[in-house]
């Protein structure tokens, strides 16, 4: 797949300048390497986030058309907004054919229900690497690397080593082991098992039953003494008869 852009000249640098730009809907960049110096440069702001969209934007050969003339470029680093979906800032590297580059290529994982971990056991395959420093020469760039999961089993992982490389093209190593690329295992199910917590009241004993009965039937008659003892005795009302009567009798003796 060949893309191509249009880019323009920048004379000024600087936030404020930088800001500007983005407000017209430009996105503020560079291009550099090769014999030229490096040089300012700006593009479209809409039409950079809308090729940034496609995967092998990131790892092809791209033409660039500046001041009327086309130049191979590789896009090299994407400056983003923390929040807004805005470019801030975009490299480019100038291409030479004769000069092997150094760039990540995007790995692509195939069959993968078709293996024996997917087919046998409820296995995760887990993919441990999304891309893979390549070293190549501009013509021998491929937008990505295909990983074939069919014979991938439980317990087995496969290597860089193990990887079919496009001709022309070899992965950089970075130590004397080969990273993994891919593995299938199975899941470990850890169960944790939480203690009751103690309930407030204890279940009594039957000699608690037996003792507690007895202690209350102890109880009860010296309460009940207590409120007799302590209940005061109110005085009677007089009766209004014997009132009368009193009365009546005094008056006859008078």
């Amino acid at each position: 797949m060949q893309f191509e852009f249009t880019a323009f000249a920048r004379a000024t640098e600087g936030r404020g300048a930088s800001r500007r730009l983005r407000r017209g809907g430009r996105a503020p960049g560079i291009v550099y390497g090769g014999i030229a110096a490096p040089q300012p440069i700006e593009v479209d702001h809409n039409a950079l986030v809308h090729a940034l969209r496609n995967e092998a934007f990131h790892s092809s050969i791209l033409t660039m058309k500046l001041d009327g003339t086309a130049q191979q470029v590789l896009l090299r680093d994407v400056q983003m907004h923390p929040f807004r979906h805005e470019v801030l800032h975009v490299d480019f590297q100038r291409v030479e054919e004769n000069r092997k580059i150094h760039i990540k290529v995007p790995l692509h994982f195939t069959h993968a229900e078709d293996s024996p971990a997917a087919k046998t056991t409820d296995a995760i395959i887990s993919h441990v690497l999304t891309e893979l420093d390549v070293s190549c020469l501009p013509k021998d760039l491929p937008q990505f690397i295909e990983v074939n999961l069919s014979a991938l089993a439980v317990g087995q992982s496969i290597h860089v080593s193990d990887l079919t490389l496009p001709p022309g093209v070899a992965a950089v190593a970075r130590g004397p082991v080969s990273p993994v690329v891919a593995t299938a295992v199975i899941p470990r199910i850890i169960v944790e098992v939480e203690e009751a917590p103690p309930t407030e009241e204890a279940v009594p004993t039957e000699e608690g039953v037996v003792a507690g009965e007895a202690a209350a039937g102890e109880k009860e008659p010296e309460e009940g003494g207590d409120k007799a003892e302590k209940a005061p005795e109110k005085p009677g009302k007089p009766d209004k008869g014997a009132e009368r009567t009193e009365k009546a009798g005094g008056k006859e003796k008078k």
